[in-house]
């Protein structure tokens, strides 16, 4: 098996690998991008966007288990390309990856980082958050995992990067990934404004 670990998103972060009921790491000699694009694919991630070296999602834990992942981009999982199992490696140089379906979120243009319009990171690109479907919930969802604390209001600004994202939330999840979204879909965006939101806590 394989996951992503210490991210924000299982679409991001320290690469783990599953032998024999044991969960190890990979090491980030040679790790580039079509050894990250062929993990990503697995984990039905997408592509990726960034990849990470010398730990930057923390260290992991247990056997360093690939050394010299050598994929050629096309292979479907990481184990079935040529790696070194004897290593050289400690958990420092632990290997990482950021994919194109891991959402991250910024509020812009308000007083700090807890105010302002929303806008998602998302398949390599920002976008702006349509707010037909932006109710208290959605937006409480977004304060808490940007951990301003909770909603204060929504307020409204126009649309004015490329891409749309549409959220729906049935109850409180972890995050607005974790709700339904649609993303670049025009007809439930049409005539939208962008959401955007004032939380009581206070940005960086």
């Amino acid at each position: 098996a394989l996951r992503l670990a210490g991210g924000r998103s299982r679409c991001e972060g320290r690469v783990e690998i599953e032998q024999a009921g044991v969960w190890g790491t990979g090491c980030d000699d040679a790790w580039d991008q079509p050894d990250a694009d062929v993990g990503g694919r697995q984990l039905r991630c997408g592509w990726a966007m960034r990849v990470h070296s010398g730990a930057s999602f923390g260290r992991g834990s247990g056997p360093i288990l690939r050394d010299e992942v050598g994929c050629e981009g096309h292979e479907e999982h990481l184990w079935d390309c040529p790696a070194v199992l004897e290593h050289d490696c400690s958990h420092k140089e632990d290997a990482g990856v950021v994919c194109s379906e891991h959402q991250e979120w910024q509020l812009s243009g308000g007083r700090d980082g807890c105010a302002g319009r929303v806008e998602v990171f998302f398949r390599g690109t920002w976008s702006t958050v349509c707010d037909n479907t932006w109710y208290d919930l959605e937006a409480n969802v977004l304060c808490r995992t940007l951990g301003c604390g909770e909603l204060l209001r929504r307020v409204s600004f126009n649309h004015t990067l490329p891409g749309r994202m549409l959220y729906q939330c049935g109850s409180l999840q972890p995050s607005l990934a974790h709700c339904q979204w649609t993303y670049n879909k025009s007809a439930p965006c049409h005539q939208s404004r962008a959401a955007g939101v004032v939380c009581n806590g206070t940005g960086h």
